[in-house]
């Protein structure tokens, strides 16, 4: 017999407070194909987040479906204490691709685990616990990557087993450096870096950095600042972390990860990563070099780590992305995107500013001629365009007046129209 509550509050009767849902009627999604999803009530919605981006080719892709069958019917699980062939298969693929030397990957359920497993090798090879982190960013919500989230909205206490020091440039067109243009900029921010480091009590552990803020509103600072950082960290033994979580697999269209657009001299010491490599399947990781990932002196093993289900879709999932030229895709149609992003906020007092890079898109909102964010805007927009038959995530910052728009990085150009001119309506009606 069915259950005659509804499933909101079925869900409130049994889940925390703080376990966020969209919009004021949520919906529940029932099934999707390609880039788009239907709800229990069977509308159907263009689906411009992913489910956070991580739906990263399709929703119901055959080659990720026909995988996990396949494996399942197989063997579902094994943990890491046996030989596994598609871990070492995926894991020789992301070596390849990380460009770290003498690489080594450890896989994990979520970017949150794989950002806290590169906070202990970070802090066990330098042996300190101070780290660096930028302001406004996230690397999730376990306790120690919350003590170096540097997003008020997302750090729900101050305890900590960290010492982090928050440092500047992460965000161009905000802060004490905004006016500066991109050179002025990354110096200033440099300089701040060089200033934190003299108030640091003996060696700092590592810097973790999003290439481009996710939680943060798609914010990013000018090419190259990370590889100046980089140089900085590099005369003081200190190891750089890139969190490419949300920016990794070749969203930003113009890399295959978002780091590249940074640094001259070479990949970071150790890079995490999640979302959509399984496509939606649990996959997380980290790669290191093999005398950071090694320097554990401990047992260790995964129990779901690695799955032989998880791999064989990130497996799938790879191959498609690659085989498919869906980065390519993502700097062309996200290109396209961007500039009908642009025509559409063209006129709208609320839009302070339409930012991004490939598929990874963000229309920040503001009180109209301030500075201020208006969250309540954002959340009128994204009620707008879901009844028109689009989906939208929000971030930026603690107020959360961002649109974040990151679609499947398979979009077709009809597709980035009619989302455009969607987001378009939805913003003349909070005018």
């Amino acid at each position: 017999m069915t259950n005659p509550i509804p499933l909101h509050s079925r869900h409130a009767a049994v889940l925390p407070d703080w376990l966020a849902l969209y919009y004021d009627r949520p919906i529940e999604l029932t099934h999707g194909e390609g880039r788009h999803v239907w709800d229990a009530d069977g509308n159907r919605y263009l689906d411009f987040f992913g489910g956070i981006l991580t739906t990263m080719t399709a929703h119901a892709l055959p080659e990720v479906t026909k995988a996990v069958s396949e494996q399942a019917g197989r063997i579902i699980h094994s943990s890491t204490l046996y030989l596994n062939r598609p871990m070492i298969e995926l894991a020789e693929r992301v070596c390849a691709l990380s460009g770290i030397p003498d690489a080594r990957v450890f896989f994990t359920t979520s970017g949150t685990e794989a950002n806290d497993t590169a906070l202990l090798l970070a802090t066990t090879y330098r042996r300190s616990n101070q780290i660096l982190a930028m302001r406004n960013s996230y690397h999730g919500r376990s306790f120690s990557t919350v003590s170096i989230t540097g997003n008020r909205g997302w750090s729900p206490t101050s305890l900590s087993p960290l010492h982090t020091y928050y440092v500047h440039g992460a965000v161009r067109t905000r802060g004490p450096f905004a006016a500066l243009p991109d050179d002025g900029f990354t110096a200033a921010a440099v300089a701040d870096l060089e200033d934190v480091l003299g108030q640091a009590r003996g060696g700092v552990a590592a810097l973790i950095a999003e290439p481009i803020q996710g939680v943060g509103g798609f914010t990013s600072p000018p090419d190259g600042l990370y590889g100046a950082f980089r140089e900085v960290l590099d005369r003081h033994g200190i190891l750089w972390i890139s969190d490419e979580v949300q920016t990794g697999w070749g969203r930003t269209g113009e890399h295959f990860w978002g780091w590249q657009a940074h640094s001259q001299n070479g990949p970071p010491d150790i890079l995490t990563f999640a979302k959509g490599i399984g496509n939606g399947m649990s996959i997380g990781g980290v790669v290191a070099r093999a005398e950071v990932m090694n320097c554990l002196d401990s047992n260790s093993i995964s129990t779901f780590g690695g799955s032989p289900v998880t791999m064989a879709a990130g497996l799938a999932n790879l191959a498609y992305l690659q085989e498919h030229d869906l980065q390519g895709n993502a700097r062309r149609v996200g290109g396209l995107l961007l500039e009908r992003l642009r025509a559409v906020s063209a006129g709208v007092p609320a839009v302070r500013e339409v930012r991004g890079r490939g598929l990874m898109a963000g229309v920040e909102l503001t009180e109209p001629g301030t500075d201020r964010a208006d969250p309540r805007a954002a959340a009128a927009v994204l009620e707008a365009a879901r009844t028109r038959g689009l989906l939208l995530g929000k971030g930026g910052g603690h107020d959360t007046s961002v649109l974040r728009i990151a679609p499947p990085l398979s979009l077709t150009v009809a597709e980035a129209e009619e989302g455009a001119e969607i987001i378009g309506q939805a913003l003349r009606t909070i005018q």
